[in-house]
Formats: C-alpha cells, structure tokens, sequence
C-alpha cells in the first residue's frame, strides 16, 4: 500500500458524518469544546459563514459576527474534534463564493438577505400515479371548487345607447 492511500485511509476513517448542508452566507451556532484544566465546557460562536475552502479533512470554514461592537472572525477545521455540533439558525441568499466585503461593514451593508422557502424536489413518476389529487386537497378547497362550478356565470350587459345632447346654440324642439 503506497504512502498516499494510507494516509487517505487514515483521513476517511476520521471525517465527522453529522455536518449540516450550510453554505456561505448562512447563519451558524458552532459548539466549541473549551478545555480549561481538567474541566471542559462547551462554548457557542454564532456568526455568519464568510468563507469555505479546502476539501476533504483539511476543509475550514470562516465565520464572522460582530458584538457589541467589536468584531470578531473565526476559522474552523470543519471535522475538527473540537467542535462537537454545528447548527444552521438561517440559511442565507447570497451570490458569492466568499463574503470578505462584510468584514468592515456595519449596519445594513453588513446584512445578509435570508433565504425564504425551498424548491421542492419533483417525486418520481410512479410515486405521482400512487398519490391522488384529491386526497392531498383539504375539504374547503373541495367546496369551492364545487362553489365555482354551480354559480352561474356572469354575461356582460350591452351598453346603453347614448343619448345626443343639445349643444348650447340649440334648443330642444
């Protein structure tokens, strides 16, 4: 077995399965384990992702808050052991791969637009045959449709013809 194998071996073994999908731009609690002495204590960095790079057990992640006015970035070794969980608060809309414009921004130019709903992916064309419309509709939208069915529809009325109004000079005879 060659050197570069082994070590690929030793790292697939090691690489953390519980990673959340977050990308940049998302909102994220990372719980740190913190080992003061022979206690530990787990500690909770909340910040925006600004940047992912590297892949594989090399891959980091930076994340940046400011509080209380000051600032802070941090950089993460993503299957680190040190980091014993990683939540996603608010996913993020953003339309770059990393967000280093925000380190000295404060306020609204500092924000980050959240992304609102998700596309839902299209079943399979059996599972679609086995669910029928009618079982997925509630009973109100059963009853307007049945509504909209039964009411007559509407014909516009013709218009009145107008009657032609003397101008000034002339008079009604």
């Amino acid at each position: 077995m060659s050197q570069g194998a082994l070590i690929e071996e030793i790292e697939s073994s090691q690489l953390k399965t519980d990673i959340p999908d977050f990308r940049v731009g998302d909102t994220v609690k990372v719980h740190i384990r913190i080992i003061e002495g022979e206690k530990e204590r787990i500690q909770v960095f909340t910040g925006t992702v600004i940047a992912r790079k590297g892949s594989g057990f090399s891959e980091t992640f930076s994340v940046y808050r400011n509080a209380y006015g000051t600032n802070m970035e941090r950089v993460f070794i993503l299957h680190s052991p040190r980091i014993a969980k990683i939540e996603v608060t608010r996913k993020g809309k953003v339309r770059q791969a990393k967000l280093y414009y925000i380190r000295g921004a404060t306020g609204k130019k500092a924000k980050v637009k959240e992304k609102i709903g998700t596309k839902k992916k299209k079943a399979a064309p059996d599972q679609e045959a086995s669910s029928t419309p009618a079982a997925e509709e509630t009973p109100k939208a059963e009853e307007k449709k049945e509504i909209k069915k039964a009411a007559p529809k509407k014909t516009p009325k013709p218009k009145a013809e107008k009657e032609e109004k003397p101008s000034e000079g002339e008079s009604k005879e």
